[in-house]
């Protein structure tokens, strides 16, 4: 092989293996937060898993082109408690190093260079909600629609309709602190999408015995209700920067 070939190569390999994507956080919420990171398997769990955000500051964190995984943000925590989060907890650490966070608590999902070769993004309900969210690209190329290269967000204070039977309080039961999801607490094939009830057809929330998920999604409708809600909640792009919100969306 020519050198200049072998150069040129080689560069090629190096520019594949830097290629990466920015996430940058910011807490918009009423106090500090710490916020919790999993990467899905195979993929790294940023910065170790999470960090502490005090209100107001932002965070820019860099991950591989093709990283898929979840962000979330816990409220409610304490050092003096073992680092105990009241919502979203991941084991009472600090960097949660793998482990997921402890419903209910709302969630931003990614895929990027995913089908097609483009970022997929969402907000999800579906295990519950404990603060508002968002997520939206800078810059980036999409094919335009309503769901390419837009803010996704959960604008809505779903905490302060959630019903009695749903609420997560804190400490003194002086605040709603959490909503959680049918599934979380009832536990029932039906709310859960389990045993006869794991299919679109068998598990349709209007069919419920009370259609909980269209509270959620009358509040947030860019964002997943339940295991089985439709599929526009799912944006699209492909972007070298994504600026994530948690707090005022």
């Amino acid at each position: 092989m020519k050198v200049a070939t072998l150069f040129a190569v080689l560069c090629a390999a190096f520019a594949l293996s830097e290629a990466t994507v920015t996430f940058t956080i910011t807490n918009k919420d009423g106090g500090p937060i710490w916020v919790g990171i999993q990467g899905n398997p195979g993929k790294e769990h940023l910065s170790n898993g999470g960090f502490k955000l005090e209100q107001g500051a932002s965070k820019s964190l860099s991950a591989a082109d093709d990283w898929a995984g979840r962000f979330w943000s816990r409220t409610w925590c304490y050092e003096d408690r073992g680092n105990h989060c009241l919502t979203g907890d991941c084991g009472n650490k600090v960097e949660c190093a793998g482990a997921g966070g402890t419903p209910p608590a709302t969630l931003i999902e990614f895929t990027l260079n995913g089908y097609g070769g483009i970022d997929y993004y969402d907000i999800s309900l579906v295990d519950g909600y404990n603060t508002m969210a968002s997520v939206e690209p800078v810059g980036g190329s999409g094919d335009g629609g309503q769901y390419s290269c837009k803010k996704a967000q959960c604008a809505s204070n779903i905490n302060s309709i959630c019903p009695s039977e749903l609420q997560i309080y804190n400490d003194d039961r002086s605040q709603v602190i959490a909503c959680n999801s049918a599934c979380n607490a009832f536990h029932t094939d039906v709310y859960c999408c389990s045993g006869t009830h794991n299919t679109p057809e068998t598990c349709k929330s209007s069919d419920w015995p009370t259609d909980y998920p269209s509270m959620f999604k009358n509040a947030c409708p860019d964002a997943y209700s339940y295991a089985y809600d439709d599929h526009k909640s799912t944006f699209t792009c492909s972007a070298k920067q994504y600026n994530i919100n948690f707090g005022a969306a």
